[in-house]
């Protein structure tokens, strides 16, 4: 519980070096979390496992309920426009509300229903939903983190004949594979990152009047200009934030202590403007929340990140506790492409569910 709180005094001490203090107070409102949420868990009494997994039973029905209104809704949609974009994607859920987080936010419900060891009409139901859910979705990230994780429930933890098994896990391949070679707006989401990965300037499709190009990976981490109709699939941008990161980092003196929590941001448009790429490039975060921490809070702010998670998987596979696992491996892979902490909606889903398995996980100990 320490070490959560320890993080928030770090984005506190920042204030003091912050290149945009404003930024920065406003910040820590929203990471409030990290200090409170561990307080509290050190003030109430210890939480049992039993007590966990009721929570965790009450959380996974509300993101089926969830999951069905959104699908119902967007059935409706489809009646009046007979568009099928509305199935996937920030259409099935608003982009306001972020395909990616209600990806995340369903992933850990999902794991439930696919941790229960017997399972009932209602349980395959709610299974089936979520894991519709989640691939309409469209998040490759989530996709493929929740495609690994149910086949290494189905090969290392689940009580089942091997027959059973094997079925399971073609089954969930075979209908990831048939959503990609039938749905259209799924397959995207995927070739896009593949076609534009290693050629450079591939014409853009999808936007534009025919004068849009894709920014290889090559490109994104090489090429010193760009024009304001480049556009960079999702890996590029990654790739090009980690670029414009190492150059923030050889041209300022701030890797003991970043800019400031929330201060990033105005360096990051400022490269953006640099680069000459369109402005609104400058509106996004570094997508990875590892890279985040350090731009902002320098090495210690990178190191807290680093040892939040291992700490938490360290105590996932102590437990051999399938859904600990889960939440510990999902936040280690997506703080690779998110800056989780950015939102908080990710802060208090993380925070939450770490104080709330680190708990459960004393108690088991000490038993």
């Amino acid at each position: 519980m320490i070490l959560p709180m320890l993080f928030y005094l770090l984005m506190v001490l920042s204030l003091i070096w912050s290149k945009a203090p404003s930024l920065s107070l406003s910040g820590l409102q929203k990471e409030l979390p990290f200090l409170l949420v561990p307080l509290a868990f050190m003030l109430a009494p210890q939480l049992s496992r039993a007590s966990l997994y009721r929570i965790l039973r009450n959380y996974s029905w509300f993101m089926v309920a969830y999951a069905l209104v959104f699908l119902i809704r967007a059935v409706l949609r489809y009646v009046i426009s007979k568009d099928s974009s509305v199935f996937f994607y920030h259409n099935l859920v608003t982009e306001e509300l972020n395909a990616i987080y209600i990806s995340i936010f369903s992933s850990l419900a999902l794991m439930y229903f696919v941790a229960q060891k017997t399972k009932s009409t209602c349980t395959n139901f709610a299974f089936i939903v979520l894991f519709v859910f989640v691939v309409m979705l469209s998040s490759k990230s989530i996709i493929t983190i929740d495609v690994i994780l149910i086949i290494a429930y189905y090969a290392f933890f689940a009580a089942v004949p091997k027959g059973t098994k094997t079925v399971t896990i073609l089954s969930v391949i075979a209908f990831v594979v048939c959503s990609f070679v039938f749905v259209e707006q799924v397959r995207e989401r995927f070739l896009i990152e593949y076609e534009t990965a290693f050629v450079d300037n591939t014409l853009n499709t999808k936007i534009g009047n025919g004068n849009v190009y894709n920014v290889s990976l090559h490109q994104a981490w090489t090429q010193q200009k760009f024009e304001e109709n480049h556009f960079f699939p999702g890996t590029a941008l990654r790739v090009f934030q980690v670029r414009i990161f190492n150059e923030m980092m050889n041209e300022q003196p701030v890797f003991w202590t970043g800019f400031g929590l929330e201060a990033s941001q105005d360096q990051i448009k400022a490269k953006i403007k640099e680069h000459g790429l369109y402005g609104n490039y400058g509106d996004f975060n570094y997508h990875n929340q590892y890279v985040q921490s350090f731009s902002d809070l320098g090495i210690l702010g990178f190191l807290f990140v680093v040892l939040l998670v291992i700490w938490n998987a360290k105590n996932a596979f102590i437990s051999k506790d399938f859904l600990h696992i889960a939440f510990a491996i999902t936040m280690i892979i997506l703080f690779l492409s998110e800056s989780f902490f950015c939102r908080q909606r990710g802060i208090v889903f993380f925070i939450v569910l770490y104080c709330m398995f680190q708990c459960a996980d004393l108690k088991k100990t000490k038993q």
